[in-house]
């Protein structure tokens, strides 16, 4: 593979979809600080011209839709044909939704399954050939806490960042004995950019005003106050790849690690609560 390649990287080579803001830029500005080359991705690839311009061919612009398969096959060649390998991919293009599930229409849940679940997972199943072929690379999955659980009006949201990380506890087990880790990423709010208006929203039922109406107005209004830097997040992504043994999870973020560890609590106090039954359900011996 590598005597095919027509260009020359410096360090490892990453793949990262959705760059032009929030912690695809963060990762992608942690890795070239690092002396790594980006093929950096977005829809609009001119967002990313400062990048490029501060990092000159070590940061490359690449126009990507991740909801489209054809385009996301060609990037991936384009970028074996370039390098001769991917080291790293970060899934990490998305956004935000609200509504009550009975608020959400079809064509509202299957557009956020195709940004968030079968893009990711178009990307890992081209990658992978390459990185099988290497012996080692790594994936990273951007999902949110709300991979792990979820609250009134996201729940649209968090079914298709709790499919994601399904998929990757699997492919996790699957492609070790490759030399490949996977990373699954659970931040809470950070200062990315989600809150800003890019989200799209249910037409609001007032059968929800009480459960759903108040996240509507804060989830907009905590836009620029949200506790974390994606500075420190893309630090912490770097680091726990770096790391001897790389975790399938990692939590970022005080609200996160509170509220996780709250939920898995729970599951367990009803897990324990429920067990009698649980095992009262098997054929008699």
């Amino acid at each position: 593979m590598s005597d095919n390649r027509t260009r020359t990287a410096e360090g490892r080579v990453w793949l990262i979809t959705g760059t032009s803001s929030g912690f695809g830029r963060a990762i992608a500005e942690a890795a070239l600080a690092a002396g790594d080359t980006v093929i950096a991705t977005a829809r609009g690839p001119e967002t990313l011209d400062d990048l490029a311009a501060a990092h000159p061919g070590r940061a490359i612009p690449v126009a990507l839709d991740v909801t489209d398969p054809a385009r996301i096959r060609e990037v991936v060649a384009e970028a074996v044909l370039w390098y001769g390998r991917i080291d790293v991919l970060v899934n990490n293009a998305g956004r935000g939704h609200i509504g009550a599930i009975e608020e959400t229409t079809d064509a509202e849940l299957r557009s956020l399954m195709d940004l968030h679940f079968f893009g990711p997972a178009n990307l890992v199943r081209a990658v992978l050939p390459h990185m099988r072929a290497q012996g080692n690379g790594a994936i990273v999955q951007i999902s949110s806490m709300g991979g792990r659980m979820s609250f009134p009006g996201v729940g649209a949201y968090s079914a298709t960042k709790h499919a994601l990380e399904g998929l990757s506890e699997a492919l996790a087990a699957e492609v070790a004995p490759h030399g490949i880790d996977v990373l699954v990423v659970e931040p809470g709010a950070f200062r990315t950019g989600l809150t800003s208006g890019s989200q799209s929203t249910s037409k609001p039922l007032e059968a929800y005003s009480e459960t759903v109406g108040p996240f509507r107005t804060a989830f907009p209004d905590s836009y620029g106050k949200e506790p974390g830097d994606p500075a420190k997040a893309a630090a912490a992504v770097l680091g726990a790849l770096a790391a001897e043994q790389v975790p399938l999870r990692l939590v970022l973020g005080n609200d996160a690690a509170d509220a996780i560890g709250a939920e898995l609590k729970s599951q367990t106090e009803e897990l324990a609560a429920w067990e009698h039954c649980s095992r009262g359900t098997d054929f008699d011996a």
